[in-house]
């Protein structure tokens, strides 16, 4: 076999692995991430529990920069501290660090009885969460075959001629094989893909353990530099968060690394197998990080407000979003398909500021910060500015020639934007309005009646971006689960309701004190909802789907 040719099929099996490891990633979101995001808020309890919570959710998530961005996030929002949150990536690294050691087992013998279990249930599957779980049990079976191509196709490498004249110098060289670790992480997104791939290279005897430990070290600091990568964008809040894990994850592996090249430490007191010791050294090492720097995310959170210090602007968010250029291009307007592209830009950013003012309004029921209140009803206005715009480029491109299809589709982005305006003045007027009185009236939701709240408006977040992707799409069976997951909802307000009238016949006070709000709310997000789950109707109409009344035919 050519070098080119193992070197094509080396980069097929990594590809097949960053693949299937964001599978499960994503069937995970899916199907549990706003279970997992409150999981995740508990770790306001302590920095122990921190850790234990961010290794948890890491280990099932099987990625510790998911958690870096969610909990840049909870900072950026005032749900954690700098330090908790930090103390929470220490813990998400060691949970990344177990499933490659869950990973390099071998379970061959379970890909099988994965890949046939978990298409059946995505395939046949009618519930989103059996759908995602299959998208799971799948996405662990690709990244078992994944491994076992890598295995194969560095096998070859072992011939090499070449070869061992660049281990031999890489070998010679720490101070480069790290940085290649720390690069080859961060371009692949991906510390457990790495860490993988340089295990099973070992157990090829492609690398000897000497080239191992340095790329394994500089896997972590890559895998480190990901998160910060990602958040450069957001706000000093957010940003503190992964840099503070980098300066632990960085001076924990340059201090490895330097003890290394001392001491030439060996790696036989972690087993017999190349791939096993690789794999055992980088969950140790992550043990060590965590034990090492636990301590210390108290003081240095501090050193990194002073490092980025929050933005003092005086820019409004509201005139900050109304001097963004319009997406409405008029120069189109003689052209009906091209127009019509163009509207349903303009929606979809409306659709973002929607997002905007709707996902932090539980976040708020807890806090109850007056700025943000202000700052999200001033997005209200550019909601309504928005809705404006599109309504008379829609006016202005019905006055020229379209066929029937076209001017349909003009309906439905018209009936749409409508429905987004109403959602703003839902959020704006209503829950808005809601979270100011707990505020003031300083009331507690029940734990009860604050998970079915919860439970509800996560609900509601994941059905807005599918009802974005059917607006985009048009796709017959997405419109059909927003229709499902319609009806859902309307079973959740019901249950909510049901519970809610059950504790007050208990006699509970937080449920006595906040009843009004209890239901005010559930009836809120469940209307919210319902204009979401309008963009569907046209198309289930088309294919005769939609039923014109719950009504039975009188006899």
């Amino acid at each position: 076999m050519t070098a080119l040719l193992v070197l094509l099929h080396l980069a097929g099996a990594v590809t097949l692995l960053l693949w299937a490891v964001r599978m499960v990633r994503t069937g995970v979101e899916r199907a549990y991430g706003a279970a997992l995001e409150r999981t995740l808020k508990g770790a306001r309890g302590g920095r122990f529990r921190a850790v234990a919570l961010g290794a948890f959710v890491a280990v099932l998530l099987q990625s510790a920069t998911a958690v870096a961005v969610l909990a840049a996030g909870f900072a950026a929002g005032g749900l954690l501290a700098a330090g908790p949150a930090m103390a929470m990536l220490l813990g998400a690294d060691l949970g990344s660090a177990l499933v490659v050691q869950v990973l390099s087992l071998d379970l061959g013998w379970l890909t099988p009885f994965l890949l046939i279990t978990g298409g059946w249930m995505f395939l046949k599957g009618t519930g989103r969460g059996v759908k995602q779980t299959g998208r799971i049990l799948m996405g662990i079976g690709l990244v078992l075959v994944s491994l076992k191509l890598i295995g194969e196709a560095t096998a070859p490498l072992r011939h090499s001629e070449a070869l061992p004249a660049v281990v031999a110098y890489l070998s010679g060289d720490m101070i480069t094989s790290f940085l290649l670790g720390a690069l080859f992480a961060w371009l692949v997104h991906s510390s457990i893909a790495s860490v993988l791939l340089i295990a099973h290279m070992a157990a090829q005897n492609v690398l000897p353990l000497e080239l191992a430990t340095p790329l394994v070290l500089g896997a972590n600091l890559g895998g480190a530099l990901i998160a910060v990568g990602l958040t450069r964008a957001a706000a000093p809040a957010a940003r503190r968060v992964p840099l503070g894990n980098l300066v632990f994850r960085g001076a924990g592996a340059v201090i490895a690394l330097v003890a290394v090249r001392a001491f030439h430490p060996t790696l036989d007191l972690l087993g017999q197998d190349p791939a096993q010791q690789v794999v055992l050294l980088h969950v140790a090492f992550n043990l060590a990080v965590v034990l090492l720097f636990l301590p210390l995310t108290g003081p240095l959170e501090p050193l990194l407000h002073r490092v980025l210090p929050d933005e003092t602007s005086t820019a409004e968010p509201g005139d900050l979003l109304s001097a963004r250029v319009s997406l409405l291009d008029r120069s189109v307007l003689h052209t009906p398909r091209l127009a019509l592209a163009s509207a349903t830009r303009e929606l979809l950013r409306t659709s973002e500021i929607i997002e905007v003012m709707l996902r932090p309004v539980m976040e708020l029921f807890e806090t109850g910060s007056k700025e943000r209140i202000k700052e999200l009803r001033r997005l209200d206005s550019e909601v309504n500015r928005a809705h404006s715009d599109i309504k008379l480029y829609l006016v202005e491109l019905n006055r020229g020639a379209m066929d029937a299809d076209d001017a349909r589709r003009s309906m439905e982005l018209a009936n749409f934007s409508i429905n987004l305006e109403h959602v703003g003045d839902l959020i704006a007027k209503n829950l808005l309005k809601l979270v100011e009185e707990k505020r003031a009236k300083r009331l507690n939701f029940s734990d009860e009646g604050w998970r079915e709240l919860t439970e509800q408006h996560a609900k509601l977040m994941a059905n807005l971006q599918l009802a974005l992707n059917v607006l985009i799409s048009g796709d017959h069976e997405s419109a059909r689960d927003l229709i499902a997951e319609k009806e859902r909802m309307r079973d959740l307000e019901l249950r909510s309701q049901d519970r809610h009238l059950k504790r007050l016949q208990d006699g509970s006070v937080q449920s006595i004190e906040t009843s009004e709000i209890h239901l005010e709310t559930i009836r809120a997000l469940k209307q919210v909802n319902s204009l979401f789950a309008s963009v569907a109707y046209p198309i289930l109409a088309d294919s005769g789907e939609l039923l014109n009344s719950r009504l039975t035919e009188s006899g």
